[in-house]
C-alpha cells in the first residue's frame, strides 16, 4: 500500500472535559491530536490537560486520528488504580466506526494476533506466528448507502487493533490514512473511529462509573 503524505496540524479546539472528580479527568479528544508528545511537536492531549491540571498523569492512549474518551489521573494512586484496570481488562470500552461496505450478519468476534510491520511502522499486521493476541467483538448499528456503522468492543488493547481488524475483514474504516484503499480513504475527511463509552471503577470508593462522549460523525 502506498504511504500517504501527512503533516501534523492538530485542531485548536478548547479542551472538552466530559468528567472530573478528585482522582481523574476524562476528555473528549479530537481527531488529529496526539495523546502524548510526538518526536518533533510537544502539542498533545497530555500537554493540554496538564496546562489546566498540572498534576495530570497519562494512563492510556488513543491513536492520533481517533477521537473520543481519554482518561488522565490526577494523582499517582489513581494512575496505578486505573492503569491496573486497563491491564487486567476490567475497563469496558465501546467505539463507533463507519466502515466500507455492508458487513454480513449482525455481530461477530475477531481473533487475529497482531505485530508491528517494522519496515512500514507504525503500520501493524496480522501474524499467527509472531503476533500478540488481539480480540474484538462487533455489533452492527446501521447499514447506510454502501457503509456500515458498527459498535466495536476491544477485548485487548493492541496498537491499531480496531483499524487492522476491520481492514482484515475486508471493511476498512473510512478515512483511514494507513489501512484504507483509496476510495474508502477519500470518503471521509477524518478517520471514522470514535471512543464513545467507558465503564470503569473509581479509584476512591470503587463505584462503577459510565462515561459517554457522543459520536461526532
Amino acid at each position: 500500500m502506498v504511504a500517504r503524505a501527512f503533516t501534523y496540524d492538530p485542531p485548536t479546539t478548547p479542551l472538552d472535559i466530559i468528567y472530573k472528580d478528585d482522582d481523574i479527568v476524562v476528555i473528549n479528544k479530537p481527531s488529529g491530536l496526539l495523546s502524548v508528545p510526538g518526536k518533533s511537536d510537544p502539542d498533545c492531549a497530555e500537554a493540554r490537560v496538564q496546562a489546566a491540571y498540572p498534576t495530570a498523569l497519562t494512563i492510556h492512549r488513543l491513536d492520533m486520528a481517533t477521537s473520543g474518551l481519554l482518561v488522565f489521573a490526577l494523582n499517582p494512586n489513581a494512575q496505578r488504580h486505573i492503569g491496573l484496570q486497563f491491564e487486567k481488562r476490567m475497563v469496558e470500552k465501546a467505539y463507533v466506526a463507519r466502515v466500507a461496505g455492508h458487513m454480513r450478519g449482525h455481530s461477530g468476534h475477531v481473533n487475529l494476533p497482531l505485530i508491528c510491520d517494522w519496515p512500514n511502522r507504525p503500520r501493524q499486521m496480522v501474524s499467527f506466528e509472531h503476533g500478540k493476541s488481539a480480540q474484538t467483538d462487533w455489533n452492527v448499528i446501521a447499514r447506510e448507502d454502501d457503509t456500515t456503522r458498527v459498535l466495536l468492543h476491544p477485548k485487548t488493547g493492541r496498537s491499531h487493533q480496531l483499524r487492522v481488524h476491520m481492514y482484515a475483514l475486508g471493511h476498512p474504516i473510512l478515512g483511514d490514512r494507513i489501512y484504507a484503499d483509496d476510495e474508502s480513504f477519500a470518503r471521509a475527511t477524518r478517520l471514522q473511529l470514535h471512543a464513545q463509552d467507558l465503564r470503569l471503577r473509581k479509584p476512591t470508593g470503587g463505584d462503577w462509573i459510565n462515561i459517554h462522549a457522543k459520536c461526532p460523525f
